[in-house]
């Protein structure tokens, strides 16, 4: 899959999800398959970067492969300007989130909001690709409302302003995260353009992802919710998708494992404090498909400092596997 000058590994991203896609999880799902890791969305007023957040959400420095850093706004000059300043920090895309449906971001006429005011979106657009030599990429929605799913109006306007590439997750900005996504919409538009489009939205399978791309003919996968706690689905898709055949589910030691790398990286990323806390919804995530994990997880998230939250869960699936291999 290419993006303007760039050729991706592969034709599956990693969608970006504030307070997900930080630094550590990028850099696990890339090792795990994932050809393209956006970040999480960062706001386009420079004034704000000097926060420990916002420096840490830009924080790219020794990040291998192609960095795509995602903003979000509302006006086209000040947005325009942030991403310059994104640019000349090293990044090789800029994405424009034009999906998220967050009550805070819709406030501020952000995110998914904008799909609303088609004239803005156009102005938006048409700044940014022109501030910039890098290429700009949108991720959108299918529509404001089930009754609005202007996204192919927006993907052809985005298209007439230099955009390279389009996400489009499969629901409206009113069913947030609930409801089912439907790939109808994201079909009419990549049938409609002539760049790149990722499809987005309930892909959480090998066979799910084949579907998907048979049905819309999308370019390339951002799979997001899926690949908490379970960062190899990227590997598993890759593989399904070359060879048609499935990969085993990791073992609990493979599982054990990764979980630890991911743990201290958290604790090395944001310091011993900070990492604990982000680490326990990882933590969560990497234990929600196994009913026996509760046990676990109440014990794992009362520790306060690293070393104990590394012992308590080496030993949790130390035992996982004793006790598979004496099945």
């Amino acid at each position: 899959m290419r993006i303007g000058p760039h050729t991706l590994p592969n034709n599956l991203g990693l969608a970006p999800m504030a307070g997900v896609t930080d630094k550590p999880f990028r850099l696990l799902c890339k090792r795990q398959g994932a050809g393209l890791a956006t970040s999480e969305m960062t706001t386009s007023d420079p004034r704000l970067w000097h926060t420990p957040k916002s420096k840490m959400r830009l924080d790219h420095t020794g990040e291998p492969g192609i960095i795509s850093v995602q903003m979000a706004g509302t006006e086209p000059e000040p947005m325009a300007h942030a991403a310059k300043l994104i640019a000349d920090q090293g990044a090789h895309l800029v994405d424009i989130n034009m999906g998220c449906p967050a009550k805070k971001v819709l406030k501020a006429w952000s995110g998914s909001a904008l799909m609303q005011d088609e004239c803005r979106v156009a102005r938006i657009l048409e700044a940014v690709v022109a501030a910039v030599e890098i290429p700009v990429t949108l991720k959108m929605r299918t529509g404001w409302a089930s009754d609005q799913k202007n996204a192919p109006t927006i993907a052809k306007i985005a298209e007439d302003a230099g955009i390279q590439a389009l996400a489009i997750h499969g629901r409206t900005r009113d069913q947030k995260y609930a409801g089912l996504a439907e790939y109808d919409t994201i079909a009419a538009i990549k049938a409609d353009v002539k760049i790149p489009v990722w499809a987005n939205g309930d892909i959480d399978s090998p066979e799910k992802a084949k579907q998907v791309l048979d049905h819309t003919q999308a370019d390339g996968l951002l799979i997001g919710r899926a690949a908490q706690g379970r960062p190899w689905i990227f590997r598993q898709i890759a593989h399904y998708l070359d060879t048609g055949e499935q990969l085993p589910e990791p073992s609990a030691a493979a599982v054990g494992a990764l979980l630890l790398e991911h743990l201290r990286a958290l604790h090395a990323f944001y310091g011993e404090v900070r990492g604990v806390r982000v680490a326990r919804k990882h933590l969560s995530w990497y234990a929600k498909d196994r009913p026996e994990n509760r046990s676990f997880l109440a014990v794992v998230h009362q520790a306060t400092d690293a070393e104990t939250q590394l012992s308590l869960t080496e030993a949790y699936f130390s035992e996982l596997q004793r006790r598979a291999c004496a099945a």
